[in-house]
């Protein structure tokens, strides 16, 4: 039975070092190091596409796409960050690749009128496609460093220590970030709010 337990500080950066060692391996070669490596940090990765896609039925598949992503670029890992970090860069980047190709599929419908029956599925008072979009253009707005750690925290509901661990910053610098991100938004946004003159 696997405990349940969450780890002390002392055996994750213990789990950390020897994931990262399987990694560095397996990038060499070593068949059984790929396997060690997997084992080591399948629980995390399932744990975390499950979180990000807040789908339990398409963390399996999630889970497996970000090993095969792994898999095929171990050879480029160098070890520069954990092992762990490394990963769950990936597996944020399959769950929000698996969301994209789910926008753009159509979406099959066995009413006479599929166009009312969105319609009416719509949920009424909330954020709708229109402030989506601007929403998506105010962020636009904002310089590439701020965007992302807002993004990412904000939207994505990663830890500010997450966030700093896959941007390769400082927690400090990326709460700077969220907060001068907010302020331009807020700024941005009474600005259109503001009568004509």
């Amino acid at each position: 039975m696997i405990s349940t337990l969450p780890l002390s500080r002392d055996d994750l950066k213990s789990a950390d070092e020897s994931a990262t060692a399987w990694a560095l391996a397996a990038g060499g070669g070593d068949p059984d190091a790929v396997e060690h490596f997997v084992r080591a940090l399948h629980r995390d990765v399932l744990r975390y596409v499950t979180h990000l896609s807040a789908d339990p039925q398409a963390a399996d598949d999630l889970a497996q796409e970000t090993f095969l992503r792994a898999l095929g670029s171990l050879h480029r890992f160098e070890g520069r960050s954990s092992a762990r970090t490394w990963l769950m860069s990936i597996a944020r980047r399959a769950v929000i690749d698996s969301f994209r190709y789910a926008a753009t599929r159509p979406m099959p419908s066995d009413t006479p009128d599929w166009q009312l029956a969105v319609e009416r599925a719509q949920p009424c008072g909330g954020p709708g496609f229109d402030d989506g979009i601007a929403l998506l253009d105010l962020l636009e707005t904002l310089p590439a460093d701020r965007r992302e750690a807002f993004v990412r925290t904000q939207m994505l509901g990663l830890t500010y220590e997450e966030a700093a661990e896959i941007g390769g910053c400082p927690i400090g610098t990326v709460r700077s970030r969220v907060a001068r991100a907010r302020g331009a938004l807020l700024g941005l946004l009474s600005e259109a709010d503001a009568p004509a003159a």
